[in-house]
């Protein structure tokens, strides 16, 4: 007998033998037992979950004299002269080449006949989404209205483009996407069978790889055992084979790019190159990488969400720690267009090490993400100044004068044509910090207002006011050294200073203007801070 692929041999002959799609099995099984089988079916799902597989097990069981648990007995004559295809019961049709009108006419002559050995004649039309318009026209109403004797089932992997039309008059089952681990046993299972020495690391890392796929899970697991025949299958040559590189090297690529360091990033990239792997599955693996970490971080381990060993969730949970939800988002942003540039990338590692750099030094990136992350970085390096014992003071502390009683003086207050004049006055207000404080670095995409009065407003954005009100006191003494004068400040958002503007003067075409300007600028923390406004 001839060699049959793995995906072949081992395809599901009886519902007992099909993996991951129990919603779909119990409901067939009872049809079946019940006799309350439709005569239109439309399985729908990813490649490789089982959607022919179990049409081909359902026209068997439904043509079957004597059924087993739903399932066909393989004994009978019916059964046998299906194996055999010495039956035309079962009959399939690939839509992606028999798309036509005339393909459809001929299926239509042809479900007048009643079969000639067993109760149903099965039609089961592959890709169905592949028919013309014309095609589907003409299957309408033989699939509305089908002789008693025919069962249409309708197999896609893109149900949005099959006409209402034909999705009402099915039965509709969507496939799920198999399991990692349902996937790793069944092929632990078969391996068994087949006497193939592998590791379980590299089924597991084959399951992961397959994507939900049994089909593909197969069709790699088959092209490791023929490329090392008569060898051991470890994890590392299956890496080898498919060009992916170990989990190791993704850590320590985010353990590089956050500690910003270049030369090892940089290192891992040739690395990667030396050894031959595919830099855009690479990219893919980083992006994948960058995905679990967020999940580890937000979920607080994600056992539940994340499909992988209790060790790997362990070391995802430690390296997610280090990382703020703000920078792993800009990594998933720029990794996944990288992915996509890579498709059609004349130089491939040019373009991967110049966008990993971009992650790598912050500065370089100056896209709106990535001003958040400035933001942090100048707050780490300020919390790092402190712990080393460095102080940075906003305003000159005067030393006073030995043995003499210090009197405190009060400054005047701002009267309201001083406080408007301040308004203008915020950037040099915020230089008095330094350029490394962390309240300036905060403020800087803070603007000042004013409406009326003898008050002073800071008008926030979106997302800032938790960092405004931890530096709000050191900008009030500011503020106050800055003008000489006391100052009445308050904060409001953007939303807020908007309304009570056009409370105050008015909903005329120049305040509303105004107050949409510096609604639209501080509504996002990232926003551009070069932007000039003037609110009355």
């Amino acid at each position: 007998m001839s060699y049959l692929a793995l995906y072949r041999k081992y395809r599901p002959y009886t519902f007992d033998d099909v993996v991951g799609q129990e919603h779909i099995v119990r409901t067939l099984r009872n049809q079946i037992n019940s006799h309350r089988v439709a005569h239109a079916y439309l399985f729908s799902g990813s490649r490789g979950t089982g959607k022919t597989s179990i049409a081909k097990i359902f026209a068997r069981a439904v043509n079957c004299e004597t059924p087993v648990n739903g399932s066909a007995c393989g004994k009978c004559d019916t059964c046998q002269k299906v194996n055999d295809r010495s039956a035309m019961n079962v009959i399939e049709i690939d839509a992606a080449s028999h798309n036509g009108v005339d393909n459809i006419r001929e299926i239509n002559e042809e479900v007048k006949y009643t079969p000639a050995v067993g109760r149903y004649k099965v039609y089961i039309i592959d890709e169905v989404h592949m028919l013309s318009t014309g095609a589907f026209n003409a299957l309408l109403k033989t699939l509305e209205e089908p002789p008693a004797h025919v069962i249409f089932i309708l197999a896609t992997t893109d149900p949005q483009k099959i006409p209402v039309t034909i999705l009402s008059r099915c039965q509709r089952f969507d496939f799920k996407r198999i399991t990692a681990h349902e996937i790793e046993e069944t092929l632990k299972k078969y391996m068994e069978k087949e006497e193939i020495d592998i590791e379980e690391k590299a089924l597991s890392y084959i399951a992961r790889l397959a994507d939900g796929g049994m089909r593909d899970a197969l069709s790699i697991l088959e092209q490791s055992i023929s490329f090392y025949f008569g060898e051991q299958i470890t994890f590392d040559k299956v890496l080898y084979l498919v060009g992916a590189v170990d989990t190791s090297l993704l850590f320590d690529m985010i353990s590089a790019i956050l500690n910003k360091d270049a030369n090892k990033m940089l290192a891992l990239c040739e690395e990667v190159n030396r050894q031959g792997r595919s830099l855009r599955q690479f990219a893919s693996d980083l992006l994948e990488h960058c995905r679990n970490l967020l999940v580890a971080k937000t979920t607080k381990g994600g056992s539940d969400v994340l499909d992988y060993s209790s060790e790997y969730v362990e070391r995802l949970r430690a390296q997610a720690e280090e990382l703020s939800t703000n920078e792993l988002m800009r990594y998933i942003k720029h990794l996944a267009q990288l992915e996509y540039e890579l498709r059609t990338a004349i130089s491939p590692r040019i373009l991967l090490e110049v966008a990993l750099l971009k992650l790598c030094e912050v500065q370089m990136d100056d896209s709106s993400e990535s001003m958040m992350a400035k933001m942090q970085e100048m707050e780490r390096k300020l919390e790092k100044l402190m712990a080393e014992g460095i102080t940075m003071a906003a305003t000159p502390v005067v030393q006073a004068a030995p043995n003499k009683e210090v009197v405190p003086t009060r400054l005047p207050k701002a009267v309201p044509d001083e406080v408007k004049l301040l308004k203008n006055k915020w950037y040099e207000i915020l230089n008095t910090f330094g350029t490394t404080s962390a309240a300036r670095a905060v403020y800087m995409s803070t603007r000042l207002g004013y409406i009326e009065g003898d008050i002073l407003y800071i008008v926030y954005g979106k997302g800032m006011e938790a960092g405004v009100n931890r530096y709000l006191e050191d900008v009030k003494i500011a503020i106050n050294n800055f003008a000489g004068k006391e100052v009445k400040v308050r904060t409001m958002s953007a939303d807020e200073y908007a309304e009570k503007s056009i409370e105050t003067y008015g909903s005329s075409p120049a305040v509303t203007e105004e107050v949409k300007d510096i609604s639209s600028i501080l509504r996002d923390v990232q926003a551009k801070i070069n932007f000039h406004i003037d609110v009355r």
